[in-house]
């Protein structure tokens, strides 16, 4: 069984997941932490609850997803897993803040760990998520499905009643909604959703209320 604690990080609020099953094994998803109190409050909960963290995972990699991504590789001992599409992305790093706000903002980013591309799985304790590529929000956006639990993780690519901006520079209004159609949007209706921001969803509900889809 997989457990879910969700820590909303930064001035964008970003949801930074902590995902752990029955081993203690964990993984962290779209590390998002800022603020020094905001790392302090994952690492607490990756303590109290004995948790081995074996991953980091990165739906995408725009800059509020991978703030904390440092923090994480220097304290667990991982890197950052993306899709080989959003690399170049990631390794700018700063610069997308300079790009898409004309704000500029250093902040250090670890090397980049094991990149994967679509329908790859990743496991970690007793289970496995499998790699949903919805390239729009940006040109490697991907969701990570775990079958077993009816759970997806669907960073910016969609939220509840709502998708990923496409305005940014890679985006594709086009692609990403056929990507959820076809991939997400198909999944059983009980899947929860586990959005970048924002509250959760399910697939029901944004079968029957998301506008853009």
């Amino acid at each position: 069984m997989l457990t879910i604690q969700t820590f909303p990080n930064n001035p964008l609020e970003e949801n930074t997941y902590v995902v752990s099953d029955e081993t203690g094994e964990a993984v962290i998803i779209d590390c998002g932490a800022f603020y020094r109190q905001e790392k302090q409050q994952i690492s607490d909960y990756i303590k109290s609850h004995k948790l081995h963290v074996v991953r980091l995972l990165q739906t995408h990699a725009h800059f509020d997803h991978i703030f904390g991504a440092q923090w994480v590789s220097d304290t667990y001992q991982v890197f950052p897993e993306v899709h080989s599409a959003d690399i170049d992305l990631y390794l700018k790093g700063s610069d997308q803040l300079k790009e898409m706000y004309g704000t500029h903002l250093q902040f250090p980013i670890p090397k980049a760990g094991p990149q994967f591309s679509d329908n790859a799985i990743l496991t970690f304790g007793n289970h496995q998520f499998k790699v949903l590529h919805t390239p729009g929000h940006t040109p490697g956006g991907c969701c990570f499905y775990c079958e077993t639990e009816n759970v997806i993780f669907t960073g910016d690519s969609l939220f509840r009643g709502s998708i990923g901006r496409t305005d940014f520079p890679g985006g594709n209004t086009h692609n990403l909604i056929e990507a959820l159609l076809n991939k997400v949007l198909t999944l059983p209706e009980a899947t929860a959703i586990y959005p970048g921001h924002g509250p959760s969803s399910s697939v029901s509900y944004e079968q029957n209320n998301n506008p853009y889809l």
